[in-house]
């Protein structure tokens, strides 16, 4: 398990990092990598959705261009005031603290479950994905935005060390666990010289 799988290492990251956090986010995650990523997804007619690990709100923004009734969850008070501040604190969303592995809502809630950038930090992320599959509706979508392992073997060290970063073959793994039987893997990148990102979009099963 890396350090910030380790949740209060996380919260204390989060503490500090939230003050740059949208200044520097781009070069992993962008708005164009982002839009893309919303061009998988399928909204429907007054979809309700959720950002579990919203952060300062950079997904909840995107999830706002195709939904009016959307919410916004993460652990780390220190992030979500930033996304107070873009959209307040009980206006455009709803938002709540809590945690991806122990989400605070009934079976079947959202049409659209979206996670970026959140997965990485979660000490169990089966659980986590068999969470956000819970609170999605039957025939709804779930997807989660992580980090791509990387090809070099001291990045692979360093990677290790820090948090969860996996390939499509893990991913595989890990969604099939979670219960999933439809899904499909995109790799996203900022720019060439930036660390890759995997994008998964997942069918929640019909029960």
């Amino acid at each position: 398990m890396g350090i910030l799988e380790d949740k209060s290492n996380a919260r204390v990251f989060y503490k500090y990092l939230s003050k740059v956090y949208d200044k520097i986010n781009w070069f992993n995650w962008n708005e164009e990598m982002r839009a893309e990523a919303l061009s998988w997804l399928e909204f429907g007619d007054d979809p309700k959705v959720i950002d579990v690990g919203c952060g300062t709100g950079f997904g909840t923004e995107g999830l706002l261009e195709h939904a009016d009734d959307v919410h916004g969850l993460d652990q780390s008070v220190h992030q979500m005031e930033k996304a107070f501040e873009k959209f307040g604190r009980h206006d455009r969303v709803s938002f709540y603290r809590g945690d991806a592995e122990r989400l605070p809502f009934r079976d079947d809630t959202f049409d659209v479950v979206w996670s970026s950038g959140s997965i990485e930090y979660w000490p169990n992320p089966i659980e986590g994905l068999r969470e956000l599959r819970r609170v999605a509706k039957p025939g709804g979508q779930v997807l989660v935005v992580g980090p791509d392992y990387p090809h070099n073997r001291v990045l692979q060290r360093v990677a290790d060390a820090i948090m969860l970063f996996y390939d499509e073959e893990e991913a595989d793994r890990m969604f099939e666990a979670a219960g999933y039987e439809t899904y499909e893997h995109h790799i996203q990148q900022s720019t060439p010289r930036s660390p890759r990102a995997i994008t998964t979009v997942a069918r929640v099963p019909e029960r």
